[in-house]
């Protein structure tokens, strides 16, 4: 159901088959099923999930999957009730998204983008491949499987955005940047140089079963390029060039509709979190400009 009518994507049918395959485990040690199990045995699931260490987040997503399995048993007929209707998730704060100044993803393009001292035609095209990647995770706020699923076709010469094709198979158009144009050419001539012009339909190839660069390579290099930029790796995530594309755009007046057509969010409400920054921004209008301002 949730493939075919709801067009999930592979990344949240396999978080929900792990979320289900714990519960189904968890009620088959109670001596129940998801047939027979009722409101006290998700709330002893939710327990459980405490006790584990779970985080009110992750046990919130764990408990979305849940309900969702319940409301689909109650609508197909599988049961007459749902054990979920009347539970409340576990409380939880929304964290702002966490970016980087723009000063910070300077230092970490050039970082990301130096090859070092004496370096082989083959340093050279790894150097520029990340410097690439992050310009488009930066630049276009690409989510990191858009990114590293990236068609050739999207580096065509005289291209002014790229069409990236989302969660739900939604397909959506990003504007280019000028940098990041010229990044992506800089890169396709270091891959020429590495004798690998032709290789397969991917911006990005490697030697993968999906036959393009793997989002934990590139979450790997970039944690590398951080702590070589004087940045904490910790802090440096390919979700947290999504937000800072996201955080600067509205800081500098963009419209949140465009922002949220940009990183294909199906709901505005997703988008509204980056209103953050213009929260800040008032506070500090009303601090400076406000004749009471000092009192």
């Amino acid at each position: 159901m949730a493939s075919a009518e709801r067009g999930a994507a592979k990344n949240t049918l396999d978080a929900y088959a792990r979320d289900l395959e714990d519960y189904v485990a968890f009620l088959k040690a109670r001596g129940t099923n998801p047939a027979g199990a009722g409101p006290d045995d998700v709330r002893a699931h939710m327990a459980d999930l405490a006790e584990r260490g779970f985080k009110p987040s992750s046990a919130a997503r764990k408990l979305s999957a849940v309900r969702q399995l319940h409301k689909f048993l109650y609508a197909d007929g599988y049961r007459t009730e749902d054990p979920t209707s009347a539970l409340d998730g576990p409380k939880r704060g929304r964290p702002l998204p966490k970016s980087l100044a723009v000063s910070d993803l300077e230092r970490l393009i050039a970082a990301a983008g130096d090859p070092g001292p004496e370096p082989t035609p083959m340093a050279r095209m790894r150097a520029a491949r990340l410097a690439c990647l992050l310009e488009l995770a930066y630049g276009a706020g690409l989510r990191v499987s858009e990114l590293v699923g990236l068609p050739r076709s999207a580096a065509r010469a005289g291209a002014s955005a790229v069409a990236v094709k989302g969660k739900g198979d939604r397909e959506r158009l990003v504007p280019l940047t000028p940098l990041a144009k010229q990044a992506m050419t800089d890169y396709l001539a270091a891959l020429k140089d590495c004798g690998r012009e032709a290789e397969g339909p991917w911006l990005f190839p490697a030697p993968s079963e999906s036959g393009h660069l793997a989002r934990q390579v590139f979450a790997r290099e970039l944690k590398s390029a951080a702590a070589r930029a004087g940045l904490s790796p910790a802090k440096v995530s390919p979700h947290v060039l999504r937000h800072a594309f996201a955080s600067h755009l509205v800081q500098n007046g963009a419209d949140l509709r465009a922002v949220q057509q940009m990183l294909g969010h199906a709901d505005i409400a997703t988008t509204q979190i980056y209103t953050h920054v213009l929260d800040e921004r008032a506070r500090a209008m009303v601090r400076d400009l406000h004749p009471l301002g000092d009192g």
